[in-house]
This record gives C-alpha cells, sequence and structure tokens, in this order.
C-alpha cells in the first residue's frame, strides 16, 4: 500500500477526532459575525473555498477564500485563517508575516516544527492528519471537518459515508475514461476543484472542475462517451440527462459530499496504477512550495 493510500484510508478516524476537538479551538477560530478571509495554496485553497461557502451560508458571517498570493491587501477582515499542511509555503509565511499586528490570524498545520508556528497569533495542528505523501488526502479533509465542526455543520453521518466511501467498490468502468469532470454547488465547488487536482497530481489525468450551472456554459462540449461526469451534491434538474444524452457517464453523488472527494481520491489512485504511475512520487511536485529569492 502506498502512503497515499493509508493516509486517505485513515480519514474517518481523523474527522472523528477532529469535530471532537473543535470546542477546544474556539478562542482561535472564527466567532459569528466577523469578517473572515480564509486562505491556502493548492488543495488548501480548495479547502478554503469549501469553509468559506459554508461559514457564509450558515449565516456566520462574510467569508472569502483566496490563494494566498492573491490576497486583497486593501481589504480589511477581523480574522484570516491560513491553512498549510507544512507549515513551509512561503506566500503563506509571506502574508501571514505581513498581517501580523494588522490582523488577528490562525494557521490550521499538520506539522508543530515549522515556521509558521511563529508566523500566525494562533495555532492549530493537526498532527495526527500530517501526512509522508505529496498529495495532500487526509490533512486537508481533517481540516475542513475541523471547520466545518466549528461552524455546526459536521455530523456523523458524514463519518459514516466516509467509511462506505472506503468500503464499496469504485463506479464500473472509470478507471478507463480518458477525461474527469467533477461538478460542485455552492460549498461543494471546493470539493469538485480538489477531486480534479487529485486525478491531475497522482494520474496525470485530463481532468476538470467547474460550478455545476456553468458546466453548460461551455465545457459540455468535451463530454463524449470516453468521459466521465461526477456531480458532488444535488445536481441541477435536466443536467445528468444532458449529460448521458452525449454519450458520457455520469455519476451522482449519493454520499455527504465530503465522502465523495474520498471515493474520488481512490479514485485517482486506481488510474495512478493502471497507468504504471507511482501517486507517491507524482511529477514536478513537492510536499511543500517554498520559493527562494
Amino acid at each position: 500500500m502506498t502512503h497515499v493510500e493509508d493516509e486517505l484510508h485513515s480519514q474517518p478516524e481523523c474527522w472523528t477526532r477532529a469535530a471532537a476537538r473543535a470546542p477546544e479551538h474556539r478562542a482561535a477560530l472564527p466567532a459569528a459575525g466577523e469578517r473572515v478571509a480564509i486562505v491556502g495554496c493548492g488543495t488548501s485553497y480548495f479547502m478554503a473555498q469549501s469553509a468559506a461557502a459554508l461559514r457564509e451560508g450558515a449565516g456566520q458571517g462574510e467569508t472569502d477564500a483566496f490563494a494566498a498570493s492573491e490576497f486583497p491587501r486593501g481589504r480589511a477582515y477581523d480574522r484570516v485563517v491560513a491553512l498549510t499542511r507544512s507549515g513551509t509555503t512561503t506566500e503563506v509565511l509571506d502574508l501571514l508575516t505581513e498581517l501580523r499586528g494588522r490582523t488577528r490570524t490562525c494557521a490550521i498545520t499538520g506539522d508543530p516544527h515549522t515556521p509558521v508556528m511563529e508566523a500566525a497569533d494562533d495555532l492549530i495542528v493537526l498532527e495526527d492528519a500530517d501526512e509522508r505523501s505529496v498529495v495532500q488526502t487526509r490533512f486537508a479533509t481533517t481540516a475542513l471537518t475541523l471547520l466545518r465542526a466549528h461552524t455546526g455543520l459536521h455530523t456523523d453521518a458524514a463519518v459514516a459515508d466516509a467509511r462506505t466511501a472506503l468500503a464499496e467498490p469504485l463506479p464500473e468502468d472509470l478507471v478507463e475514461r480518458t477525461q474527469f469532470t467533477f461538478l460542485g454547488r455552492g460549498w461543494t465547488v471546493g470539493l469538485a476543484n480538489e477531486a480534479a487536482l487529485k486525478m491531475r497530481e497522482a494520474s496525470l489525468s485530463w481532468a476538470e472542475a467547474y460550478p455545476a450551472m456553468e458546466y453548460r456554459h461551455g465545457p459540455i462540449s468535451v463530454t463524449g462517451p470516453t468521459t466521465a461526469t461526477w456531480m458532488f451534491g444535488e445536481a441541477p434538474e435536466g443536467l445528468a440527462g444532458q449529460v448521458r444524452a452525449t454519450g458520457g457517464r455520469w455519476l451522482a453523488g449519493e454520499l455527504d459530499p465530503l465522502a465523495e472527494l474520498v471515493r474520488a481520491q481512490r479514485l485517482a489512485v486506481a488510474v495512478a496504477a493502471a497507468r504504471g504511475l507511482d501517486p507517491d512520487n507524482p511529477r514536478h511536485l513537492t510536499r511543500s512550495v517554498v520559493l527562494t529569492p
């Protein structure tokens, strides 16, 4: 078993622990009514998108998500939350350093022995969710579970669905598909973005992601008999039929959307194996992006 396989299979336990610990971190995490930005890079940015949509949708305050490198310096926030598995990503550290003394910051990380420990005002370390693999799985979903629990939106059903996602066989004939499109709505747009990234990182697949309603405005043109379109959450009316009319494979997400992401992670590893690739050593990637002057 590869590191990434081992790590993705440990997610139900990681989620349970993170949800149980959420009350301990109440003071470090956004309070209801605060204006908040959540930032990250790569996978962490996509988790930030989901967390921001969940928080604002729950009526807890205006919440934006940004890639750390694209944070709008002219905006004022009550708090900035940074997601960084490694604690060493240059763009995140630069932003936290810039905000010190001006905006309250919280970093959620997996490694307590990294520079982020000095860069943020508040720290949450999910050490048991850290990973050896380059390709992120459990740290990202555990961080999102923590934020989901903090907003009161995590349920035990999500953990049960994750176990189902790990236990059940993958849908038939998916591994042979030549192109994958993931769709979301609201908070699941970030999950769709992350699913597509996992496919690209682990298996070098042609994979895309879109808000579900935007898919019909052009991207559906690539859909055909060798493609798969996977919906995270409830699909817009009529979309499944339109995809099937192209000859493409339609997959309706029936589990909690975060558990559907676990299924997509498994698919990425399965496609990598079918293509003779090592998902623990993805092409051109490292565990953290550290820029040098």
